[in-house]
């Protein structure tokens, strides 16, 4: 259930025609508040606003001609929802998101604009899934899981090997973590590349479900999420899990505050727009600066689509 690095790399070739290679940008000022070098990996600036276009056009490219004429379905907040929907469409074929109420109106406009069938659910991991899988068994449509999918982790972590072409001499990544995929994907394509490399998730205190995992050593069940960071509440995966635990990953909690402190920064230094997601890897790096002083960091930004008539401060 987890992808290899060497599917890893196949997915870097399949998405090639459709993905964009992101820029790795940098701030003097954020250097030395960090204490570090940091380059921010610039998924927002990817086709949708986010990493999540890797992951779908990975598993929508691999599908069968068979396969891809009974379309796409997933369940999704926003950004795989409308990363599906987008890469769906490179393909000419349906695609079905389920969307829990109390989603970003912005994310769920962008998932209606690319053209994707909207199904409204409860705000529960167990609402999204049981919606997903009435509209497999009414349609035939594929179920692509936004994050416990090999095939979308492994999409996912194409962004890596770009990131080390840019930045040659980083030895420490930090992603964000909500249910897994990037994080999964990152975490194997970095150690598929050097070993020795440090990785680091940032997760917000209102959804820590991974960080108690790994303290825990097994899966936590599941959870009410509290936080600004609505790409963060999911729980994670089971592959996942496994994967974060195996490449010896370490999730530091962050509070909502440290989020919007951190998105301000972000947006006045770098002058790109950041959701509060992504925001999560410069307020971990402010919060524990001990981890991360003196190395050199590629930090992820995940995404940059936020409401704007509702931006957090």
């Amino acid at each position: 259930m987890l992808p290899s690095f060497a599917e890893i790399r196949d997915a870097a070739a399949r998405i090639a025609p459709h993905a964009r290679v992101t820029p790795a940008m940098r701030s003097e000022l954020i250097d030395a508040r960090v204490g570090a070098a940091v380059w921010f990996k610039c998924e927002n600036l990817q086709r949708g606003g986010a990493f999540k276009f890797r992951g779908a056009t990975n598993a929508v490219w691999s599908l069968t001609d068979e396969e891809a004429a009974r379309g796409v379905v997933t369940h999704s907040s926003g950004n795989h929802g409308n990363a599906l929907a987008m890469a769906a469409r490179t393909r000419g074929i349906a695609a079905h998101v389920v969307v829990p109420e109390g989603a970003v109106k912005a994310k769920v406009d962008a998932i209606i604009a690319a053209g994707a069938t909207i199904h409204r659910c409860a705000a529960t991991t167990q609402a999204r899934e049981a919606k997903a899988a009435e509209i497999m068994a009414a349609t035939g449509a594929n179920l692509v899981h936004p994050y416990a999918d090999a095939r979308v982790m492994a999409g996912q972590g194409t962004l890596v090997p770009e990131l080390l072409q840019q930045a040659p001499g980083i030895d420490t990544i930090l992603f964000p973590v909500g249910g897994g995929g990037l994080a999964a994907g990152c975490s194997i394509a970095a150690h598929g590349i050097d070993p020795a490399i440090a990785l680091f998730g940032a997760e917000p205190e209102g959804a820590d479900d991974a960080a108690r995992s790994l303290e825990a050593d097994a899966r936590v069940g599941p959870f009410t999420p509290s936080t600004i960071c609505d790409g963060l509440r999911t729980l994670i995966g089971e592959p996942n899990f496994h994967a974060l635990r195996d490449h010896q990953v370490r999730v530091l909690r962050v509070s909502d505050d440290d989020v919007v402190a951190a998105m301000r920064l972000m947006w006045t230094e770098l002058r790109v727009i950041v959701e509060p997601s992504s925001a999560t890897t410069l307020a971990a790096m402010l919060r524990y600066p001990a981890h991360f002083s003196g190395r050199n960091v590629g930090a992820v930004i995940t995404g940059g689509n936020v409401d704007l008539d509702a931006l957090p401060w």
